[in-house]
C-alpha cells in the first residue's frame, strides 16, 4: 500500500468571502508559480511563472443535464490548504520516496459545485466537484481552454481519430497552425519562450479520456470521445462505436471530476523528473501488494520466434518457449511472454494443439520464471470471469491486454475492471493499444506497464522510431507514466540509409549503445528484452549489462537535456548506479559529472559507440574503470547512439 514516510503537515486557512469576489489567488510553495482565478461572467484562469504570464484566460466549465457550471459563477467561500509529505510508491518508476507539497484552493460555487485548484512547485492543476440531488447525470461536454500568453510551439501528438493506438510522433509546430479538426492525444508539450509546459491528466475514472484540439491560434481546448451506443466487432479485435451519443458521460450526481495539469519545467530535464500525474491519482486500491514484483520479461513477438542452433522447429510450440525460459533463468529474468498464437483467436479457454499451458508454468516456476499471457481486450471481456478465473488456475504471472484503441467513458470502467479483478487473483496486467492507462499505475499498482508509445515494434514495418523520436519520448509521452517501447534490439543499423525495415527479421534505428541506453532512460517497470534469446545468448558481454539492470528506481537524477536531441538520465537501484545517454541523429560529446555518486572509490563498466557504429550500428566497445564523485569525463555518441554503464561500490 501506498505509505506516508513523513507525518503530513497540513496547514488549513477557511476564509469565508463575499459573492462579489472576482479574483482569487493561488501560488506554489516556492512561490515561483501563481495562478489567478477570475469568476466574472465565465470562470478563467492565468498561470503566471517567475512573474512572466504563460497562461493567460484559460477557460473551463463543465455541462451536466444542459446546465453549465462555471458559466456566470458565485463565489460562495473558499479555502486554501497547504500539504507537505512523502510518500513511498508500490512501485518505484523515478524515485522510491517522493516528496508532495502543494497549496490548494477549494471555492464552493453557487449550484452546488466547487473547483479545487492545486499550485505545486512543479506545475497547476484543478478539478471539478460537484454534490448535485440527482443520482445519475449527463454530461454533455467539458470546457478546458488552454490560452497561451504568446505565439509558442508545441509537440503534438496528433491523431487521425478518437480509435487509436496512440501510437503518435511528437510533431513540433506552431499552436496557430493547428485547426479544429486536428486532434491530438495528450501529452501536449508546449515550448513557452523556454518554459515547457506539459498538458496532461490524472484520477480519470467513470469518464472519458481528454483529447485536445487547435483553434488555429495560441490555445488548444479539450475534447472528449462520445458515449457509444452502437459498436461493430471486425475480426476478433477492432471494436468500433458506429454510432455515438450527444453526450460524454452517465455518472453520478455527487463526484469529482479528473484533474486538468499544467507541468510546468523551466529546464527540460525537469520534464523527466515530474511526478504530477502520480501524485494527483486515486491511492493503491490494491491492499496486499506484497506479491507485486517488478522486472524484466523476454519476449517472442517482435523478433518473429527466430530462434537458431537448436534441435526443434521454432515457432508457437511449448519447445520454443521452454528455450525462452532458459534463456530467462540463466540471467535472472523475471517472466516470459506468449504473445499471439498461444490460443485460438476468439477464445481465450482454447489453447493451440502445440502449446501445453500448464507445462510451461510448472517448468518456469522450476527456473523461476513466471508466464505473462498476452490477450485481446474484446475476447477477455467477452470470457472475463472464467479466463481470468483459468489463468490464475494454471498459475500464471500477469496478463498483456491489447488492442482497445479506445478511452471513451465504457472502456476508461473496463481499465479499472481489468485491474480490479486481476489483482485479486494476483495477475499484473500491462495494457498495450492505447495510453490512457499509464496515469493509472498509482491506483493499480499492479498495472505494471503501458504502451501507447510509438516503440521498437514500429522498426518492423516503418522508419517511425527512429533516434530523434526516441529523444524525444523521454520529454512528452513519459510525462504520464510507464511506457512500454520493448527495447533491446542486438540488429542496429548505425545511419538511416543502413536501414531497412523487415517485418520477420526486424533491425532498428541507430546503435547498439542506443539500444542499451533505452534500459535506464524509459522507465518501464516490466521491461522487454525484444530480440531473440539466441541473439542475446551470443552476446554475453552485452548481458553483462542486460541481466543486472533493474526496471525499478530508487532516485533519479537527469545530468543533461534537451528535448528531441539528447538525454543523460542516471538512476539508483539499491547502492549502484546506472546511467544512460542518447543522442538524435546527431553525433554528440557529452561531459559526465559523477558529482552525484557517495564518497568512495567505483567501478564502472561502460558500453560505448564504437569507432564504426556509424556504419555498424552493433558496433560498441565495453570499458572497465575506477570512478569517484570528482570523476568528469566526456563521452562520444555517434549520429543515432548513445553510451550506458552500470557503477558498483
Amino acid at each position: 500500500m501506498l505509505k506516508l514516510i513523513l507525518p503530513a503537515l497540513t496547514i488549513v486557512m477557511a476564509t469565508v468571502v463575499q459573492a462579489q469576489q472576482t479574483q482569487l489567488n493561488l501560488q506554489s510553495p516556492n512561490g515561483q508559480i501563481q495562478v489567478r482565478i477570475h469568476a466574472t461572467d465565465r470562470l478563467t484562469y492565468d498561470v503566471v511563472v517567475n512573474n512572466n504570464p504563460v497562461l493567460v484566460n484559460s477557460t473551463l466549465s463543465i455541462d451536466i443535464d444542459h446546465t453549465q457550471l462555471g458559466g456566470n459563477p458565485k463565489v460562495k467561500t473558499s479555502k486554501q490548504t497547504t500539504v507537505d509529505r512523502t510518500i513511498e510508491s508500490v512501485v518505484p518508476q523515478k524515485s522510491r520516496q517522493i516528496h508532495e507539497n502543494y497549496n490548494e484552493l477549494r471555492v464552493d460555487f453557487e449550484g452546488n459545485y466547487y473547483v479545487v485548484f492545486r499550485a505545486y512547485n512543479e506545475g497547476v492543476a484543478y478539478r471539478f466537484e460537484t454534490s448535485l440531488a440527482a443520482s445519475q447525470v449527463k454530461i454533455y461536454s467539458e470546457e478546458a481552454g488552454f490560452k497561451f500568453a504568446g505565439e509558442y510551439q508545441v509537440y503534438y501528438p496528433k491523431e487521425e481519430s478518437f480509435f487509436s493506438h496512440n501510437e503518435r510522433e511528437f510533431v513540433f509546430l506552431p499552436t496557430k497552425e493547428i485547426s479544429k479538426e486536428s486532434i491530438a492525444s495528450l501529452p501536449a508539450v508546449i515550448d513557452a519562450d523556454g518554459i515547457k509546459v506539459a498538458i496532461a491528466e490524472a484520477d480519470v475514472e467513470d469518464y472519458p479520456g481528454l483529447w485536445l484540439h487547435g483553434n488555429s491560434d495560441n490555445s488548444l481546448s479539450a475534447t472528449f470521445p462520445p458515449y457509444p451506443l452502437k459498436e461493430e466487432l471486425k475480426g476478433d479485435r477492432d471494436y468500433r462505436v458506429t454510432q455515438a451519443a450527444d453526450y460524454i458521460a452517465i455518472t453520478k450526481g455527487t463526484r469529482t471530476f479528473p484533474w486538468r495539469i499544467l507541468g510546468i519545467a523551466e529546464h527540460d530535464a525537469d520534464l523527466i523528473t515530474n511526478h504530477l500525474v502520480y501524485l494527483l491519482a486515486k491511492p493503491s486500491q490494491v491492499k496486499d501488494t506484497s506479491w507485486i514484483k517488478p522486472g524484466k520479461v523476454a519476449w517472442d513477438w517482435y523478433n518473429a520466434n527466430n530462434i537458431y542452433g537448436v534441435n526443434f522447429k521454432s515457432g508457437i510450440n511449448s519447445e520454443t518457449y521452454k528455450y525462452y525460459i532458459d534463456f530467462a533463468s540463466k540471467y535472472g529474468i523475471e517472466y516470459i511472454i506468449l504473445d499471439e498464437g498461444w490460443y485460438k483467436l476468439g477464445n481465450l479457454l482454447q489453447v493451440v494443439p502445440e502449446m501445453n499451458i500448464e507445462e510451461l508454468v510448472a517448468y518456469g516456476k522450476q527456473k523461476n520464471v513466471g508466464i505473462i499471457l498476452w490477450v485481446v481486450w474484446k475476447t477477455l471481456d467477452d470470457q472475463f470471469e472464467p479466463a481470468l478465473n483459468q489463468f490464475e488456475k494454471w498459475g500464471v504471472k500477469g496478463i498483456k491486454v491489447d488492442f482497445m484503441q479506445r478511452d471513451d467513458q465504457p472502456v476508461i470502467n473496463y481499465y479499472h475492471k481489468v485491474c480490479s479483478e486481476a489483482a485479486k487473483r494476483h495477475l499484473l496486467v500491462d495494457f498495450h493499444g492505447a495510453f490512457r492507462p499509464a496515469t493509472m499505475t498509482r491506483t493499480w499498482p499492479n498495472l505494471i506497464n503501458t504502451e501507447g508509445v510509438r516503440g521498437l515494434e514500429q522498426n518492423k514495418w516503418s522508419k517511425f522510431s527512429n533516434p530523434e523520436h526516441n529523444v524525444t519520448i523521454p520529454f512528452t509521452r513519459m510525462f504520464l507514466g510507464p511506457m512500454d517501447y520493448t527495447p533491446g534490439a542486438m540488429v542496429n543499423s548505425g545511419l538511416e540509409k543502413n536501414f531497412a525495415a523487415v517485418f520477420e527479421r526486424p533491425m532498428s534505428m541507430g546503435t547498439r549503445c542506443h539500444q542499451l541506453a533505452m534500459y535506464v532512460v524509459y522507465e518501464s517497470p516490466l521491461q522487454m528484452l525484444a530480440d531473440s534469446p539466441s541473439r542475446y545468448l551470443h552476446e554475453p558481454e552485452v548481458m553483462e549489462f542486460l541481466g543486472p539492470v533493474p526496471t525499478v528506481w530508487d532516485e533519479t537524477r537527469v545530468l543533461s537535456a534537451k528535448i528531441g536531441d539528447y538525454v543523460v538520465v542516471a538512476r539508483r537501484h539499491d547502492n549502484d548506479w546506472y546511467i544512460g545517454a542518447m543522442t538524435d541523429w546527431t553525433p554528440r560529446d557529452l561531459d559526465l559529472d559523477l558529482s552525484f555518486l557517495p564518497a568512495g572509490n567505483f567501478k564502472m563498466l561502460s558500453y560505448e559507440d564504437g569507432m564504426n557504429a556509424d556504419r555498424i550500428g552493433s558496433d560498441y566497445r565495453k570499458q572497465s574503470n575506477t570512478v569517484s564523485n570528482t570523476t568528469r569525463q566526456k563521452i562520444h555518441l555517434a549520429a543515432g547512439g548513445g553510451w550506458a554503464a552500470r557503477i558498483t561500490k
